[in-house]
């Protein structure tokens, strides 16, 4: 399955928001230095979708508050 995500970043507390079927809003705590932010969102989607980190991976936006991710998932059990 491929999810959207728009990432805020240095926010109050972490938290996850569905806008659609695929694509999410992810606010996390973190600043966006030295990866820490990605960390942060992995641990949120994995958290909202009780899966295991190693399901999810990046398919692009490492850099960008636009990502895009690989989840390892069904889409019927979302």
């Amino acid at each position: 399955m491929k999810i959207f995500v728009r990432v805020k970043t240095n926010t109050k507390k972490d938290y996850v928001e569905r806008k659609d079927k695929n694509h999410f809003v992810v606010w996390v705590k973190a600043e966006p230095k030295e990866g820490k932010a990605n960390k942060a969102v992995l641990h949120n989607l994995s958290k909202f979708f009780s899966i295991p980190k190693s399901y999810i991976s990046f398919r692009s936006g490492l850099s960008s508050r636009e990502k895009v991710f690989d989840i390892l998932i069904d889409e019927d059990e979302v």
